[in-house]
Formats: structure tokens, C-alpha cells, sequence
């Protein structure tokens, strides 16, 4: 294949794993070159509108990655999103031509190559859905690694970037006493030690 290059890749069109869908859902297609910023931007404009209350994101391939950082990123800002994840395989064709100088008037020789990639759709809508079915997942609680003040900050945009937060320490368990710190052993109270042994 070094002497050939890329130049086509296209998707098999398939029907979104999910039923009872309405016909006008928001469907964002996340490909490997989208910038998150513009799909986000997008994305929270219309899942900001009362009338929208589903939105699907699906990927393949190399964009898998950047289509659960997208549904991440909406549940972190939205929150209380139900979720129905589902993965599959998708088959993409990609057309290569050579590279090598042809003949004149010759076309050039193109290669034809079906793959078998990993696709996933994640589904997130703000009213319940079927929890019997694969893939679900509940809203997150509210504060499950944030309070509920960072919550209010985070969303009002006031929280302070870049802040360390200090750790609690981690609590003792039960019967285990706090020792004092000993001062450092002189060598004088070794010598005495010594002694006494000695002298036993």
C-alpha cells in the first residue's frame, strides 16, 4: 500500500439503533477531523431549546473517542440526561490510487478497500427512558464528584480556573491511635542503653 494514496472514505448509510425515535431528532455525526468547540456549540444550542428533548451522537473508527468526550461534556453541563449507549460494527470503503506514474493517457489504478470498524450511538434525552434496555445508564446524582456549589459555579461560569483544591485527609480507622512524632534518637541515650545492657 506505500505506493498508493488515500483518496475517498465513505460510510455505509445505517438507521440509528434506537426506536421510537421522532423523525426531527438532533443528530450530531462526529468525524475524526470535527473540532468539539463547533459540535458543542451547536449541540448545546439546540438541546437549549424546550421543543428538543433527545439528541443522538454517533461516531466510527477513530472518532469514537470524540463522540463520548462530546456526550460527556453535554452531561457535565446539562445534567440529569438519560443515556442509552449502543456499539456496533460499520462497514467504511476507502478508494486508494497509485502513486506510480502511468502511461500517458492510462487511468490511473485505483485499489477499493472495505473495512469493518467500531461505530457507537449514544442517545441522551432529558425524559426517562427504558431502563431494561442495553446500555442504559441513569443521570448522574447531582455532586457525584462535584458539590453542588462547584455545580452552580461551573454553570453560572464564575467558578475560578485552574484552582487546587485541597484533599481532606483520609479518615482513621477505627482503633488506630495517633501516635506523637518522637524526637530523633541521641546518641547519648544509645550509650546509656548500652550500658545498662552491659552492666546486666
Amino acid at each position: 500500500m506505500e505506493n498508493f494514496r488515500k483518496v475517498k472514505t465513505s460510510e455505509e448509510e445505517s438507521p440509528l439503533p434506537f426506536s421510537d425515535l421522532p423523525a426531527d431528532v438532533v443528530e450530531m455525526k462526529v468525524k475524526e477531523g470535527s473540532k468539539i468547540r463547533n459540535l458543542m456549540g451547536f449541540a448545546m444550542a439546540r438541546m437549549g431549546q424546550e421543543a428538543t428533548r433527545r439528541i443522538v451522537f454517533s461516531g466510527c473508527g477513530r472518532a469514537v473517542t470524540k463522540t463520548v468526550t462530546c456526550v460527556e461534556i453535554m452531561k457535565r453541563k446539562l445534567g440529569g440526561l438519560y443515556q442509552v449507549t449502543k456499539v456496533q460494527y460499520k462497514t467504511v470503503r476507502e478508494v486508494w490510487e497509485s502513486r506510480d506514474p502511468q502511461p500517458e493517457g492510462a487511468p490511473a489504478e485505483h485499489l477499493t478497500v472495505h473495512k469493518n470498524v467500531p461505530s457507537i450511538c449514544i442517545l441522551l434525552s432529558k425524559d426517562p427512558l427504558d431502563p431494561n434496555q442495553m446500555g442504559y445508564q441513569p443521570p448522574d446524582p447531582l455532586g457525584g464528584l462535584w458539590t453542588e456549589e462547584e455545580m452552580r459555579e461551573e454553570r453560572s461560569g464564575s467558578s475560578p480556573k485552574g484552582v487546587k483544591r485541597r484533599l481532606a485527609s483520609p479518615p482513621h480507622e477505627e482503633g488506630e491511635e495517633q501516635t506523637a512524632k518522637k524526637p530523633p534518637l541521641q546518641v547519648q541515650d544509645l550509650q546509656e542503653d548500652l550500658g545498662t545492657v552491659a552492666g546486666c
